[in-house]
């Protein structure tokens, strides 16, 4: 059996990553998939990065038995804490993160801060500085922590009173600001997108997992494992939490 049938693998945190399966899906319609959400340890972005770098191992591992023939870290946490690892260890399979799209951010050249919303760990990483340093000479990017909206989400928080209150008291102090874009720097939050959009109106909204998909592609391509069959690929989900409520949130927000 050729290795362009064996799936890929996308790794989480928790159920965050499924905005990345969603759009991975959508680009590579033959491609089968394995997805694993570690919500068990969620969230990875309050965690030490040594801490951080080991569940990734660990998941990952998990993975590779199940013979996967590349690997996406869709969380912005570990691919913070662990990439070059994960890149030096394995080898012989395409592995590919994801960052904060501050590029497309910037190239709209809108007037007004970039506000980067993404975890506490994401926040302080030298691989954030070093991305920082790349364009706030163009623009003025501000740094915006969000501490416990990931376990909302985890919740199924996803719309209403709670998510919008949470909402508005983190953008309360950017009220008068101009604000050119804010960027989703976790993949758990492109599912609060609508709940952003009708506070922040007007505001683009951007978030990493279309350029992380055309990087895959492009990586597929490359190592000449890209699937170009006529059949619909498969999804397997998986969760560390081993609890059905999970597994029926990933569904419902891949919602296919």
């Amino acid at each position: 059996m050729s290795v362009k049938n064996n799936p890929i693998g996308v790794i989480d945190s928790g159920v965050g990553g499924i905005s990345v399966l969603k759009e991975a899906v959508k680009q590579l319609p033959y491609e089968n998939f394995i997805y694993y959400g570690d919500s068990k340890n969620a969230p990875y972005g309050i965690k030490s990065v040594d801490e951080v770098r080991n569940l990734t191992f660990n998941v990952v591992e998990k993975l590779l038995k199940l013979n996967i023939k590349a690997l996406v870290v869709a969380c912005n946490t570990a691919t913070s804490a662990a990439i070059d690892e994960l890149r030096e260890k394995y080898k012989n399979i395409p592995v590919i993160g994801i960052e904060p799209a501050l590029k497309p951010a910037v190239e709209l050249k809108r007037r007004g801060k970039i506000i980067i919303m993404a975890t506490p760990m994401t926040l302080s990483e030298v691989k954030f500085k070093n991305l920082m340093e790349k364009y706030e000479k163009d623009s003025e990017i501000v740094k915006l922590p969000c501490p416990g909206l990931v376990e909302l989400i985890e919740d199924g928080i996803v719309e209403g009173e709670k998510m919008q209150e949470y909402l508005r008291n983190k953008f309360k102090d950017y009220e008068k600001d101009d604000i050119a874009a804010f960027v989703l720097g976790c993949t758990h939050y492109p599912f609060v997108k609508k709940e952003i959009a009708s506070i922040a109106r007007d505001v683009p909204i951007i978030d990493g997992s279309q350029g992380t998909v055309m990087q895959l592609k492009r990586k597929l391509d490359k190592y000449d494992i890209l699937n170009i069959g006529s059949e619909k690929g498969k999804i397997k989900i998986m969760n560390s939490l081993k609890d059905d409520k999970i597994l029926d949130l990933s569904h419902r927000l891949l919602d296919l």
